[in-house]
């Protein structure tokens, strides 16, 4: 490997021509100097200057290696100046949540593309394990999730919560024990989950999921509601996922006893310092469930 330094006073002898003015622009001695040509030149195995006298000129292997020189140099000034560019409005933000968050945020973040079209903004819907997978296998830049992280790859911090809500069709009025065994569940990925957290807390006769008779499934977060406006079910879901079901009308969110809320989570690589345009998301992200904690 050449080193680098050694380059730099090479390029710059051949600049100035004249190893004092050199050695003045890089704060050196004239001895550095010329240790540095020599150092390069063993290096290489090649003379790079014949010195005649106080003047010199270059040999062929030598305006070769000027040549290839200020290039090389050129393309590593330009790869730093990019790395010390931090444009808070370019570059690619790969982000996942579970469904009813994605439901609400990614709306809000095209629109913040639309705003900076040199933003490219990659969202995954995802249950929170294969968001916790991805983190790890840096897929992703952020995530977010409903419970701690398990990776001691990675860490977390809470950014907001969500309600928990019982949801039945608009023609329910009363959601007493009776009435939920009747109407059965209409299940979805964290539908156990759910139903166990928010039921445990306000019925006593709960016991176990399974006491739920099952009336359907769907793991599309914007089709879950659609069996329960028809009467044919209830379920319990996040509270954005139900703002975001398009017949409001045909479905009732009933006040329970015991309100319950899932914490949110913004989940990183550990050791991962996040860019500017990353942190902007962040920012807005915080901005949109500001209201939910």
């Amino acid at each position: 490997m050449i080193n680098l330094t050694w380059l730099q006073t090479f390029c710059t002898l051949i600049e100035t021509g004249h190893f004092t003015r050199t050695a003045e622009k890089l704060t050196m001695t004239q001895p550095g100097v010329t240790q540095h040509i020599q150092k390069l030149e063993q290096s290489l195995r090649h003379a790079l200057i014949h010195r005649e006298g106080k003047s010199f000129r270059l040999t062929e292997a030598g305006e070769k290696v000027y040549k290839q020189g200020l290039l090389s140099l050129s393309q590593l000034r330009e790869m730093e100046e990019s790395l010390n560019v931090d444009n808070p409005f370019v570059g690619r933000c790969r982000i996942a949540s579970p469904g009813s968050l994605g439901l609400k945020l990614y709306p809000q973040l095209l629109n913040w593309q639309q705003q900076h079209p040199a933003l490219q903004i990659d969202f995954e819907v995802a249950p929170n394990h294969s968001i916790e997978k991805n983190l790890e296998e840096q897929k992703l830049d952020i995530g977010l999730i409903t419970r701690a992280v398990k990776s001691p790859s990675l860490i977390c911090r809470p950014l907001a919560a969500e309600h928990l809500c019982l949801v039945t069709s608009s023609d329910v009025k009363a959601v007493d024990w009776p009435t939920l065994l009747e109407l059965g569940y209409i299940n979805h990925p964290d539908g156990a989950h759910h139903a166990t957290l928010l039921l445990g807390a306000n019925y006593r006769e709960f016991a176990r999921f399974d006491q739920l008779p099952h009336r359907g499934f769907s793991n599309q977060i914007g089709m879950i509601l659609e069996p329960v406006s028809r009467s044919l079910g209830f379920t319990v879901l996040p509270a954005h996922a139900v703002a975001a079901f398009p017949h409001q009308q045909a479905i009732c969110s009933h006040k329970l006893d015991i309100p319950v809320s899932e914490t949110i989570y913004l989940a990183q690589q550990k050791w991962d310092i996040l860019p500017k345009r990353l942190n902007k998301v962040v920012e807005l992200i915080t901005q949109e469930l500001a209201g939910d904690l």
